[in-house]
C-alpha cells in the first residue's frame, strides 16, 4: 500500500520537476481491499472506536439501503433483496461469536479507510502540483463484489479458508488483539460481504449477478465536467474506461494488428443535458467459474450459483452449459435483480440465453 502510493507520488513529482508540460498518466492500483486485510494500527482504532458494526450484518444492511436511497445512487423505486437463507441472521448469534465478527468487520472497514486515504494522498500531490483542474481522474470502489473467501465464519489465515478448513470462533478469539496485524492474515464472514453488497444478492466469484461485479465509480475533471456531484445511470463496464480516457485526451487507438477495442467512451455522460441520456453500451456478457449473465438493452439473463462460492468447489456441480438454471430481469425497473421474469417472459429468456452463445 505504502509503497504503490510511495511510487505513485515520487514519479508525478519526478515528471513534474523535470517536464510540468508533459502530460502524465498513472494507474494507481492498491491492494486493499483484497484479503488478508492489513490496516495500520492508527485506523484499526479509528474505526473500531466508531462501534460501526455493533448492531451486526442484518441491520448494517438495512443502514445501507437507506443511505443509498437518500443520496440518490440507487433508482427510489428499488427494493432489498432478501437475506439467504444459508447466512445466520444476527439476533441467532451468540455473544463470542458477535464480539469476533465485529473485530472482523472493523478490521475490514479500517483497511478501506487507510486504502481511501492513501488515494487521497496521491490526488492531493496532483492538487499540490497545481494540476488537478486539468486532471481526469476515474475512481473505482471495489474489486468486483466483496469477497465471500473467509467462509461463514471469517478466518485469522485467508489460505485455510480458501482450503475449506474453518477455525472455529472460539479459536479466533485468540488472535482478536492481533487481527489485522502482521501476526495474522484474516478475512471476515461471508454475511458480511453480503451485506456490503447492497442492494444485490450475492458477492465477488459470482460474476451473473450484480453483487458479484457492480462498483462504484466517480469521474472528475474541473472545468470539464462541470455537473459537479451529478449522478448518472447508464449502463457500462470496465472495458469503457479506455475509450473513455482515449476520448478525453485526444488520442487515437495504435492502428496496429490486434483484437479490436469492444469498450465505448463514457465522456458523453459528462454533459448534464446527457443525465438521462440512453446508454452507448447496449450488450455485455459475464461470465465466471460457469456462472454466466448477458445484459442487452436493460435486460439481463442470469444463472444463479449451485451452490455458494464459500463452499470453494467441495460441492457436486452440474453440467456446465445445460445444467444451470437461468433467470431473467428488467434491471430498468428492477435495478437490484430482486424479481425473476423468466416464468412471465420465457421468450425473452431465450433470446437472451441465445445472444450469450452467440
Amino acid at each position: 500500500m505504502l509503497r504503490g502510493k510511495s511510487e505513485a507520488i515520487g514519479y508525478m513529482k519526478g515528471l513534474n520537476a523535470g517536464s510540468p508540460d508533459k502530460p502524465f498518466f498513472v494507474y494507481y492500483v492498491p491492494g486493499g481491499t483484497h484479503a488478508p486485510h492489513h490496516p495500520t494500527p492508527e485506523w484499526i482504532k479509528k474505526i473500531s472506536d466508531m462501534h460501526l458494526f455493533d448492531k451486526g450484518w442484518n441491520d448494517l444492511r438495512e443502514q445501507i439501503f437507506a443511505n443509498q436511497k437518500k443520496l440518490g445512487v440507487i433508482p427510489p423505486g428499488t427494493q432489498l433483496t432478501p437475506w439467504p437463507d444459508s447466512l445466520p441472521k444476527w439476533d441467532t448469534l451468540t455473544a463470542d461469536d458477535k464480539k469476533m465478527f465485529v473485530r472482523q468487520a472493523d478490521i475490514f472497514a479500517a483497511y478501506v479507510a487507510y486504502t481511501d486515504n492513501e488515494i487521497g494522498r496521491v490526488i492531493q500531490t496532483v492538487a499540490d502540483m497545481g494540476k488537478l483542474d486539468n486532471t481526469l481522474i476515474i475512481y473505482i470502489s471495489g474489486d468486483n463484489g466483496t469477497s465471500a473467501e473467509g467462509s461463514t465464519i471469517g478466518t485469522p489465515f485467508d489460505l485455510a479458508a480458501i482450503q475449506a478448513i474453518n477455525v472455529p470462533v472460539k479459536d479466533q478469539l485468540k488472535f482478536y488483539d492481533a487481527w489485522g496485524s502482521d501476526m495474522t492474515t484474516p478475512h471476515m464472514s461471508v454475511a458480511w460481504s453480503w451485506a456490503f453488497d447492497t442492494p444485490f444478492k450475492w458477492t465477488k466469484q459470482v460474476a451473473s449477478f450484480f453483487g458479484g461485479t457492480r462498483q462504484g465509480m466517480v469521474m472528475s475533471w474541473p472545468g470539464h465536467i462541470t455537473d459537479v456531484g451529478g449522478i448518472r445511470t447508464q449502463f457500462h463496464h470496465m472495458i469503457d474506461i479506455v475509450p473513455t480516457i482515449l476520448e478525453a485526451t485526444g488520442i487515437q487507438a495504435p492502428l496496429i494488428a490486434q483484437k479490436p477495442i469492444e469498450g465505448v467512451s463514457m465522456a458523453y455522460t459528462w454533459e448534464k443535458a446527457n443525465t438521462t441520456a440512453p446508454s452507448r453500451r447496449d450488450t455485455q456478457y459475464f461470465g465466471m467459474f460457469g456462472n454466466r449473465a448477458i445484459y442487452h438493452d436493460g435486460w439481463i439473463a442470469a444463472t444463479p450459483p449451485p451452490q455458494p462460492p464459500w463452499l470453494l468447489g467441495t460441492a457436486k456441480m452440474p453440467e456446465v452449459l445445460n445444467g444451470y438454471k437461468w433467470e431473467l430481469y428488467n434491471i430498468a425497473e428492477d435495478y437490484s435483480e430482486n424479481n425473476d421474469l423468466s416464468a412471465k417472459y420465457p421468450d425473452k429468456l431465450q433470446e437472451l440465453k441465445e445472444l450469450f452463445l452467440v
